[in-house]
């Protein structure tokens, strides 16, 4: 999957476990703006959800679990 630097830091809260509010407050951007990063990850990915999204970038980055918190 390919995601932009900023997705990429986006799918990697969402994976450590942040709420759309706390992503936006940790980056600086609005809710709104974290429901559209997470929408253009899910279309990347082809997942099912926001859940299915963190669990294929979890999969395939288990390094990045963690990293930001």
């Amino acid at each position: 999957m390919k995601l932009t630097p900023k997705e990429m830091v986006v799918i990697t809260l969402v994976a450590s476990g942040y709420s759309d509010k706390e992503i936006g407050l940790k980056l600086n951007i609005s809710y709104g703006t974290v429901r559209d990063y997470i929408d253009k990850i899910v279309l990347k990915t082809q997942a099912r959800n926001r859940t299915h999204a963190a669990m294929l970038y979890a999969k395939d980055n288990p390094k990045w679990l963690g990293a930001i918190r």
